[in-house]
This record gives C-alpha cells, sequence and structure tokens, in this order.
C-alpha cells in the first residue's frame, strides 16, 4: 500500500503512521528500507528510475518476510489497530452543538 492508502485503512489524517503501527508493522518497514538502502549502497544507482527499481526491491524483501510471517503465525501482519487510538469530532458539528446549548 501506499503511506496515503495506509494511513486511510487505519482511519488516521494527519497523525504520523509509523506511530500508529503495531511492533510488527515497523519491523517490516524497517526491513524494507535497510534492504533498499543497502542495495542502493551496493549498485550506487543514477538517477530516479534506476532508484524507484532499488525501492521496489526494497519493497519485495519487506514483502518477502511479511509473507513468510504470516505463514508461520497464521495471522496478517497488517492492522487496522492503532498505537494511539483517536477519535475524531467532527469539527462543524461541534460549533453547531456549542451555539446550541
Amino acid at each position: 500500500m501506499k503511506a496515503s492508502e495506509y494511513k486511510a485503512y487505519k482511519g488516521i489524517r494527519k497523525e504520523s503512521l509509523r506511530d500508529n503501527m503495531t511492533d510488527i508493522e515497523v519491523a517490516l518497514t524497517n526491513i524494507g528500507e535497510i534492504a533498499a538502502r543497502d542495495i542502493a549502497t551496493s549498485e550506487h544507482p543514477q538517477g530516479l528510475r534506476e532508484n524507484m527499481n532499488v525501492a521496489k526491491r526494497g519493497g519485495k524483501v519487506a514483502n518477502d518476510a511479511r509473507l513468510s510471517y504470516e505463514k508461520e503465525t497464521k495471522k496478517s501482519a497488517i492492522s487496522k489497530d492503532n498505537a494511539l487510538n483517536y477519535q475524531y469530532i467532527d469539527e462543524q458539528q461541534k460549533i453547531e452543538s456549542t451555539l446550541n446549548e
């Protein structure tokens, strides 16, 4: 998922996506980032196209780890749970209810 899709999936708006990830979600994100960094360090990609390829390969490493985790634990690594458990208030509704009091 793209970050915007993941935020929508978790139901968060302006909050940090990483702050609202479970431990396994953070670990898998880190695996992908580290893999992409290490690939880039060894291959020295030049330009957007080559760097996008490296990023996709790093993401594939994380995806492979996710699939392995899910196979072994028999549960999804992706969760709608939020670490901070926000409740959003409709600002317009709050203003109207304040005016009616």
